[in-house]
């Protein structure tokens, strides 16, 4: 079995999921405003936070999800998640990731995605990571464009979400504008 990798940044510690992570994942996910801007399902049934832990293991192990939870260092409060779905094919990946609502405008996503986006890149031999957000919530695009990524377009009306049409604001990377980034 291959470990899950650690990743700390200067306030927070990136780490798999455990089984007893359920319940603060089911009430930070289970929020309808964090669900309105992600792809979580909503609502949030009992039961669905404990499936979604297991199913990252086997995930792992297949070579198609690096997933975090993300944690603070100084309490160990979980209060998000960040992954990378994998493309091994093609070497590239599809970042995704989420905040609990109390934790919004803090830097915290900007600083689990700096960690991940760098850890694709020099640990897993990626050559392009890409994401996608709803255009009703550009703080997640504050976050990609902070990270390096660049806007490559909008999918019209390409998510039916709470009963409405979303767009989808594309954003991605490639591992020499990364190299650039990180260069002195």
């Amino acid at each position: 079995m291959r470990d899950h990798p650690v990743l700390k940044t200067e306030r927070l510690t990136l780490r798999s999921f455990r089984a007893n992570d359920a319940s603060r994942l089911q009430r930070l996910a289970g929020n309808e405003a964090v669900a309105r801007t992600t792809f979580l399902p909503y609502p949030y049934n009992e039961g669905q936070a404990e499936s979604w832990i297991r199913h990252q293991e086997e995930d792992y192990l297949a070579g198609r999800l690096t997933n975090f939870a993300i944690e603070l260092r100084a309490s160990q409060e979980l209060i998000g998640s960040i992954g990378l779905m994998l493309e091994p094919a093609y070497r590239h990946a599809q970042l995704g990731y989420w905040l609990g609502e109390p934790y919004w405008g803090r830097g915290y996503g900007t600083e689990a995605a700096e960690a991940v986006v760098a850890h694709g890149f020099q640990h897993l031999d990626l050559h392009r990571i890409f994401a996608a957000h709803f255009s009703n919530n550009p703080a997640s695009g504050r976050i990609l464009i902070k990270v390096g990524m660049r806007h490559e377009g909008r999918q019209r009306e390409h998510y039916l979400r709470f009963n409405v049409f979303e767009d989808a604001e594309i954003y991605g990377i490639l591992r020499r504008e990364f190299e650039e980034r990180a260069a002195p």
